[in-house]
């Protein structure tokens, strides 16, 4: 189901008859299942960068920030979310969320996130 929902969700499949998922836009189709499941972090890690994508930063904002409320342990979201600090000039809370962050995927044994948590930490601060 995860992979039928992503490829929806990011254009890799639209039937001809199938008008309706041909028109919405992809913030639409992610709101649309958001709906019937509104807790669901990659949904609404979707949505977070489909936000960023339309110049809706604190609607991106809102959601990695709720996103990691009520998951920590869901480690994708805290670079996004650190990397939109940085572009917002808010170089010191993108610091905290980049350090929570590292330790969120030492915590998972996530090395690869890790590393890239890391490694935007370190252009920040160095």
């Amino acid at each position: 189901m995860l992979q039928s929902i992503s490829r929806i969700l990011f254009g890799q499949i639209c039937k001809k008859d199938c008008p309706y998922l041909r028109c919405m836009n992809r913030i639409d189709r992610i709101r649309e299942f958001l709906a019937s499941n509104p807790r669901d972090n990659f949904l609404r890690h979707a949505l977070a960068l489909e936000y960023i994508k339309a110049g809706d930063t604190a609607g991106a904002r809102e959601l990695f920030e709720a996103i990691l409320t009520e998951s920590p342990d869901y480690v994708g979201s805290y670079y996004h979310l650190a990397k939109l600090l940085e572009q917002l000039g808010e170089q010191t809370l993108a610091i905290e969320w980049y350090e929570k962050g590292m330790a969120a995927a030492k915590a998972a044994k996530d090395q690869h996130s890790y590393n890239e948590l890391q490694a935007a930490y370190e252009d920040l601060v160095y």
